[in-house]
């Protein structure tokens, strides 16, 4: 019996990764098809996390709340639902989720999408202070033609916005399709089971790797580089036998600006810290998560409340929240110096068009390997655009796209090099970035040294790590992220 749970659960691990493939392969967007920033998962009728496909950490923890946001309006067997507000299941506006009903549950699918409909194209503007200035918010929303029609009506190239949602509705069937035939073929009790047993036994092993680490408070504190200022975050991790908080009272109270985050972007850099510290090949099940409970005071940089803005928060603020549990751990047990600490959100658009892409950068050394250099990682976990398919389908030049030698830091260990990435505008348009990492550099561990910070510039003179511009025809936006920390001194 046993045996062939574990076969049913690795049939539906196979369904969610199906679903991704039809979703990357189906969209529209460079984002979504080239850097692959979406995720794919499926819930059982409780609204728990079954099983993920491998993309997006920042998508961990937040797809749950999502479909309880859903639940909660009582969906029919046939509906669909769209949103992306964040205080109602999402993450940031761009990132749109669907939600549909599944024989044993539901199949759920987020993707950022290029654009949402702010003021600026991309919809991630560098200072926006409230979440209506970040594009169209959809509650959750039942979904038919004319409800996508409306929505995309409010965005810029509404037919790739329309083609997007559609390749997200077309995994969602896919779902139902092969949840009804393993149905069929096994008896939907038996799935039911395997999905009981799928989640259970994620929880089992992730509390047997808790319960190996030494019990006690570890504390730390890091901070982010808002426009003008440095809020702090602090994190307490506290270990008691099979179980684990993760508690950040004393952060800074949310801000006038988008650094914000819901606490479902919160909960997702934890549960991603503490399964790369724990068992990093459990299955990506909620079960794995049911023995962290997250602490966040309510109004605080980490658990914003509506209007706050958020574009930074899901990809800024959640990697500095990696960062600051990393470092709380490191108190109790061996964890990698500081990497990049940023997604360095690059975004360029008019009317006619919107490019977003994130950049990789240096991640921090091992106590037994050297940092990779010019990678993805941590919260964002996606690729780099083709430069074939970047030139071909926007009007930008890739200029240069090289590893930023000498960026890497010094030590027993060395971090990795981060990344030099220069484009030329083409035609007019808009620039905006998010970036960090810019004033304090990523930090060596046990020695180590750290690695150098990152630096934006247009044609050659320096930005702000957070700026919105114009750019004419010629123009060069240059990017250097930041090299990763090294790990023990150096020989």
């Amino acid at each position: 019996m046993k045996i062939e749970l574990q076969v049913l659960g690795s049939a539906l691990r196979s369904i969610a990764e199906e679903m991704g493939a039809v979703l990357v392969r189906s969209s529209f967007s460079a984002n979504i098809k080239e850097r692959r920033d979406c995720s794919t998962a499926l819930f059982d009728e409780r609204g728990r996390m079954i099983a993920q496909a491998e993309h997006i950490p920042v998508h961990l923890g937040a797809l749950p709340d999502a479909v309880a946001a859903v639940r909660a309006q009582d969906p029919a067997p046939d509906d669909v639902f769209i949103l992306n507000d964040p205080y109602a299941g999402g993450t940031h506006l761009p990132d749109i989720t669907l939600i549909s009903r599944t024989a044993v549950g539901f199949a759920a699918t987020r993707a950022h999408h290029a654009d949402v409909g702010a003021g600026e194209p991309g919809s991630l503007p560098a200072g926006s202070r409230r979440l209506d200035e970040e594009g169209v918010v959809i509650p959750p929303t039942r979904l038919d033609h004319a409800t996508l029609d409306a929505l995309t009506a409010r965005m810029r190239n509404p037919d790739e916005r329309r083609g997007d949602v559609r390749a997200q509705l077309a995994a969602n069937r896919l779902a139902s399709r092969r949840l009804d035939d393993l149905c069929r073929r096994r008896g939907r009790r038996l799935v039911v089971a395997a999905m009981n047993e799928l989640h259970d036994y994620a929880e089992r092993r992730v509390r047997t790797a808790i319960a190996a680490l030494p019990d006690g408070r570890y504390e730390a504190r890091d901070v982010l580089e808002a426009v003008g200022a440095e809020l702090e975050l602090r994190a307490a991790v506290t270990i008691d036998g099979d179980e684990l908080e993760i508690d950040f009272t004393g952060t800074a109270r949310q801000h006038d600006g988008n650094l914000n985050c819901p606490l479902a972007v919160t909960r997702s850099a934890c549960y991603f810290v503490v399964r790369c510290l724990t068992d990093p090949d459990a299955p990506a099940s909620g079960g794995a998560f049911a023995p962290v409970t997250v602490r966040a005071p309510e109004g605080s940089l980490v658990n914003a409340r509506p209007p706050a803005a958020v574009a930074a928060g899901n990809v800024e603020t959640s990697s500095r929240i990696a960062d600051v549990v990393f470092l709380a751990f490191g108190e109790a047990i061996e964890v990698p110096a500081q990497g990049q600490g940023t997604m360095n959100n690059l975004t360029l658009g008019n009317d006619r068009f919107t490019y977003y892409e994130t950049i990789g950068g240096g991640q921090g050394a091992c106590p037994d390997a050297d940092g990779p250099s010019a990678v993805h990682v941590a919260m964002s976990n996606t690729l780099s655009t083709p430069t074939e398919a970047l030139e071909l389908g926007y009007p930008i030049r890739v200029e240069r796209h090289a590893l930023r030698l000498g960026s890497r830091g010094a030590g027993l260990h060395r971090g990795g090099d981060g990344v030099v990435r220069e484009l030329r505008a083409l035609e007019p348009c808009r620039l905006s970035v998010l970036s960090e990492r810019r004033r304090r550099a990523p930090q060596g561990r046990k020695g180590g040294e750290p690695g150098v910070p990152g630096r934006n510039l247009l044609n050659g003179a320096e930005l702000a790590a957070k700026v919105t511009r114009d750019l004419e025809p010629g123009d060069v936006v240059r990017i250097d992220t930041p090299g990763g920390g090294g790990y023990g001194p150096p020989s």
